[in-house]
């Protein structure tokens, strides 16, 4: 997909790596549609791309509905699923309520929102759909499992989609960060006080998320030596998971 020219649809719009994939995008010239859930940054990043913006809360059914109409009347032909959210707790210690909320953002959100433009992508014989998932979906990690299995449910329905929509002419591409340098880690309840990794700038990964749309990646793992722990699990999960107990 070119995009230049392309109407692009960024969700999670408002901060981090969404704002900064905004801007990345309009830098290429291509027409944005963001949706945030914080309307006064969100207003700021329109402003400064020169979008087109609708607020919503992806938690929300009649928000998430809301948004899903008006996303198909415009008729995106890329989609970056982008808006996501964390949480920090030992499995035992999560909440049945923040369980829903964390899958209702992170899964059924953009499930839903993916079933409601696919006709209007098939349609057209072409489009590319982009869901920025996480390492943490494709290693799991310690303290965080609810989280991971959000992520990893992403990570499946993305690769289910890209076998199922190459027909149709539909790029599907998956981009899974490691540690990236927003105000998510406070937003999940606790800081990231590790030293390594280091924190990359949502930058990084906003560039990467243009380019699997423009070379048709399916799937980015950022940074790239963190692919090779994903291929280590995938070939020898037993030696994996000594090493990870030794070093996490």
């Amino acid at each position: 997909m070119r995009v230049h020219g392309s109407t692009v649809l960024v969700t999670g719009a408002s901060s981090g790596i969404g704002r900064a994939t905004a801007a990345a995008l309009a830098r290429r010239g291509a027409r944005l549609l963001l949706t945030g859930r914080d309307r006064t940054r969100l207003a700021e990043v329109t402003r400064l791309t020169g979008a087109e913006a609708h607020p919503a809360d992806l938690a929300e059914p009649a928000s998430l509905a809301e948004l899903a109409a008006w996303a198909v009347e415009r008729r995106p032909a890329v989609v970056v699923h982008n808006a996501g959210i964390g949480l920090a707790a030992a499995a035992g210690a999560v909440e049945d309520a923040q369980l829903r909320r964390l899958f209702d953002v992170n899964v059924l959100a953009p499930m839903s929102l993916t079933r409601a433009l696919l006709p209007g992508l098939r349609e057209r014989g072409a489009g590319h759909l982009v869901f920025v998932g996480s390492i943490a979906g494709l290693l799991g990690v310690p303290e965080e499992s609810a989280y991971a299995a959000s992520k990893a449910a992403l990570h499946r329905y993305a690769d289910s989609l890209r076998a199922e929509l190459a027909a149709d002419g539909i790029g599907v591409s998956t981009v899974a960060p490691g540690i990236v340098a927003t105000a998510f880690f406070e937003r999940r309840g606790a800081p990231y006080t590790r030293r390594f990794p280091r924190p990359m700038p949502p930058e990084r990964v906003a560039e990467a998320v243009v380019d699997a749309v423009e070379h048709d990646r399916s799937e980015v793992v950022l940074p790239r030596w963190l692919r090779f722990p994903v291929l280590l699990q995938a070939a020898a999960p037993n030696a994996y998971h000594a090493l990870a107990r030794r070093f996490s």
